[in-house]
């Protein structure tokens, strides 16, 4: 969520910069300036009647001591009126704030300067690639023919204990899942980031802090007998351990990893394109956060961005990374960076991680600060990236790592899984 001084000050630049995101955001900037100052006018005057009333009370009870009973009594009925107006303001000033907040909760944050304009994802802008695209022999399958064959992932199983979207994973399928859990979190535990196990389910303060709501309410699973979500991602959980939190400037940088399951509810529609593990409703991933100095985070992501690279690298799988454009960009970010990986059977790229700097918008809606330098309170800054998303990553592998003798597990992954081919 924007902050109202950060508003109020940069106006024009604000108006123009959500201009990448294809939004006229001109009326809602005006109108929380507005609802602002009015909020203030209305404060001012509370303030301002409360003050009258501490006064006049102080007056009453002198006028008694003094036993000028008929000059208290007078100023009594005075007292009643500026108790049925302060009651008046404090319920004006809280619909105020309300309505001030509801805006604010509809305004996406503001894009860095980098974030290209565009529309859709066929606007975002690649800015590195690395990794030689295997050449297959004939007769190669999608991943979702290779589960079938080698009997390692059952979709129908899934579909009939559930329903579409929940795969079942066997045999050296969920070992070969385990495995990619156990490197990812090992990877990021050896990078300096704390391991955690996060709950599944979040309660609705949590769903707003990070930005989920009310923003993408009908993606989450709700839970309405105790009004609980299931988490579409780690970032949700994790970064909720700091709301409300008041941080020491020493205590920064901090990040943590954990692997959770995922659930959401939109999984798409039908065809090729989310066949088989290319778009589900609950999956596996890893996850890193950091929370971070305004002054380091965009080093911070960056040092993300090259941690991800590097355990593409090894698993040697050819992936780009793109710049998302200001119509693919997410409610709350400033700057993501997508990475997708080749899927050589699919003849396609697939999205296995976006690493995202939100700046303070996350960071104000979770009251998450830290004391500076000069010993004043200031919004720290939160940044999030998947190391990995499993489904994709591991469709990425049985396509292309498929020989005719089986698919070889990456080297990497063979002390993990204790073979090297699901044959």
């Amino acid at each position: 969520m924007l902050q109202v001084p950060f508003i109020r000050d940069n106006r024009d630049d604000i108006v123009k910069r959500l201009t990448i995101r294809n939004i006229d955001a001109a009326k809602m900037i005006d109108d929380v300036i507005v609802f602002d100052e009015q909020r203030r006018q209305l404060q001012t005057q509370l303030d301002n009647e409360k003050a009258e009333m501490n006064n006049l009370s102080k007056e009453i009870g002198n006028l008694y001591k003094s036993g000028e009973a008929q000059k208290a009594n007078i100023l009594k009925e005075k007292t009643t009126q500026l108790k049925d107006s302060i009651k008046d303001l404090e319920l004006q000033l809280t619909n105020k704030a309300d309505a001030l907040n509801e805006l604010l909760y509809k305004i996406p944050n503001v894009p860095n300067p980098i974030v290209p304009t565009g529309n859709t994802d066929d606007d975002n802008e690649e800015v590195f690639r690395e990794g030689e695209i295997p050449v297959l022999f004939e007769g190669a399958l999608p991943h979702w023919e290779l589960a079938k064959k080698y009997d390692i992932i059952d979709f129908e199983l899934g579909n009939k204990i559930t329903g579409a979207g929940f795969p079942v994973y066997k045999g050296k399928g969920a070992r070969l899942q385990r495995a990619l859990i156990a490197y990812f979190l090992d990877k990021n535990t050896a990078a300096g980031y704390t391991e955690y196990q996060l709950p599944h389910l979040v309660n609705e303060a949590s769903g707003f802090g990070t930005g989920q709501l009310p923003d993408k309410e009908g993606q989450m699973y709700h839970v309405t007998g105790d009004n609980l979500y299931l988490i579409p991602t780690a970032e949700v959980p994790g970064t909720n351990i700091f709301r409300n939190v008041l941080l020491n400037a020493s205590d920064l940088p901090i990040g943590i990893t954990g692997y959770t399951p995922c659930f959401r509810r939109e999984a798409g529609s039908y065809g090729a394109h989310v066949r088989g593990l290319n778009r589900l409703h609950q999956f596996d991933k890893v996850e890193i956060l950091r929370v971070e100095h305004p002054s380091k985070s965009y080093e911070a992501l960056d040092t993300m961005v090259n941690h991800v690279k590097g355990i593409m690298r090894e698993l040697n799988l050819p992936y780009r990374i793109l710049r998302l454009c200001g119509g693919d960009l997410g409610f709350t970010s400033a700057l993501t960076y997508d990475f997708e990986l080749f899927s050589t059977a699919q003849d396609r790229w697939l999205e296995i991680s976006s690493i995202s700097n939100f700046e303070t918008f996350q960071a104000n809606r979770l009251k998450l600060r830290f004391k500076n330098s000069e010993g004043k309170n200031e919004l720290a800054h939160t940044l999030n990236g998947s190391s990995l998303a499993l489904p994709r990553v591991l469709a990425g592998i049985l396509e292309n790592c498929q020989t005719e003798k089986g698919i070889k597990i990456p080297e990497v992954l063979i002390p993990y899984t204790g073979f090297e081919y699901i044959n």
